[in-house]
């Protein structure tokens, strides 16, 4: 399942039309979950009624966000230090869309206190408000994502609360997802990072976790250029030949990461707008790699904005970390 980069419910209340914009989607894309990131009860309950409206099959609530401008309104990862009012959005949330979509948040292991607590006393507070599961960041907002993600933390949670509980954090390989069930008895497992320019992921994830495959799953160097063209594709016709351009300045970096040679042609997409011309850039980079080209890597971090609605993905400025959009696969939810 995935969820889209979050957005401001004070934005969608007021119909913001950037806002909107981060919320198109196609068809394929089911089912699909919406973030919401705010701390009003009012508002988010009236931005969750929207989002319901909008055909999305799940709202999530983001209290994870440590952005230094989320934090400062009060919102994302700020809630862990208000947990009474974290309830009342829970509540307001769960009460104003109908009982058929469930309703989840995406919070950390703590604000600045490592131990767990907090996250712990937010998911107590998210079940006995009916919410349907909570995903769990194993890190503090104090850290950011410096640091290792702390999935002892996250098993705490899961032995606080009944609703399932997802891990976040760190996860980039099958082996990976494996330990952070293992250590923290976690229910499913949230991918961020790991999957921007490396689609193949889920289907090491899948193998991997069902025992199917020993060995890690290696795209050619031809199904990696394929997979490439046809993401901007799907860019192209889902928001036009400019934001397409402009959104492949970062999506080339994430599909050649750690390729040979690989600057020159990023520097000449960045440099350009024509879009049939990116293309050939993209084709022509990829016909020119060895056929033992190296496998997409595992990124430790990312640039901060970016969007995840299958495989279109599009940078925002209202997003300063949209780090809960992502692809989530939890076993029962």
């Amino acid at each position: 399942m995935c969820y889209l980069e979050m957005v401001s419910a004070q934005s969608l209340t007021r119909e913001n039309v950037k806002t909107r914009r981060m919320l198109n989607t196609t068809e394929a894309d089911k089912p699909l979950g919406a973030q919401l990131l705010g701390c009003d009860p009012k508002m988010m309950a009236d931005a969750a009624v929207i989002l319901v409206e909008l055909g999305f099959d799940l709202i999530d609530m983001n209290l994870g966000c440590p952005v230094k401008k989320v934090v400062g309104n009060g919102e994302g990862s700020a809630m862990l230090k208000d947990p009474a009012g974290a309830e009342r959005v829970f509540r307001a949330v769960r009460d104003a869309v109908p009982s058929r979509i469930p309703v989840t948040m995406k919070t950390r292991k703590g604000f600045k206190d490592p131990s767990g607590d907090e996250a712990v006393e937010l998911a107590k507070r998210a079940e006995a408000a009916g919410l349907s599961a909570v995903t769990i960041h194993g890190r503090t907002q104090a850290q950011g994502y410096s640091g290792r993600s702390d999935w002892e933390a996250i098993g705490k949670v899961k032995a606080a609360v009944k609703i399932p509980v997802i891990g976040n954090g760190d996860v980039l390989t099958a082996a990976d997802a494996k330990r952070i069930r293992e250590v923290s008895g976690c229910d499913g497992v949230m991918i961020g990072r790991g999957g921007l320019g490396n689609p193949w992921i889920y289907k090491n994830l899948d193998d991997g976790l069902e025992g199917r495959i020993d060995a890690p799953y290696v795209p050619s160097v031809a199904e990696r250029k394929e997979t490439l063209l046809k993401h901007f594709a799907l860019e192209r016709s889902l928001i036009g030949d400019r934001g397409a351009a402009l959104n492949m300045r970062r999506i080339t970096v994430w599909y050649t990461q750690g390729l040979p040679h690989n600057k020159v042609m990023r520097v000449a997409v960045c440099n350009t707008m024509d879009c049939d011309l990116i293309a050939k850039l993209i084709s022509d980079f990829f016909d020119q790699l060895p056929a033992d080209a190296p496998p997409p890597p595992c990124p430790s971090c990312w640039p901060n904005s970016y969007r995840v609605s299958g495989l279109t993905i599009n940078d925002s400025p209202e997003c300063a970390h949209p780090l809960e959009s992502l692809i989530v696969r939890p076993d029962t939810l």
